[in-house]
């Protein structure tokens, strides 16, 4: 299967940048690393409003429980923005000055963003 047989955001940027198989095979890795850190952020974050909760639940707050979830929650934003400057930076080093181009004009105006 080709790898424009991948999923719909995948085929719609390859098709606007004008992308080859082997630029695509990059975009595709990014994006579905995005996905997964993306995911993972959000099952931590359903974690760390179970700790708020509890940490509110006692007789007294729990501090402990309430700092653990914050910094969880930071962690996780951490870790998407991270993930989302290394894949944009693999990116960059694929496309050419006018696919780069067209990347940025569809992250400035619409369909495509971060």
């Amino acid at each position: 299967m080709g790898a424009f047989g991948i999923r719909r955001p995948l085929r719609m940027l390859s098709h606007r940048l004008g992308l080859d198989e082997s630029q695509t095979a990059v975009l595709a890795e990014f994006l579905d690393d995005l996905r997964t850190e993306q995911a993972q952020a959000e099952v931590d974050k359903r974690r760390a409003s179970k700790l708020l909760a509890e940490a509110m639940a006692g007789e007294s707050f729990d501090s402990e429980a309430a700092t653990k979830a914050t910094k969880l929650r930071a962690l996780a934003s951490e870790r998407v923005i991270e993930h989302t400057a290394k894949g944009l930076k693999a990116l960059h080093a694929v496309l050419d000055a006018e696919q780069r181009q067209r990347f940025v004009t569809l992250m400035r105006t619409g369909p495509f963003t971060f």
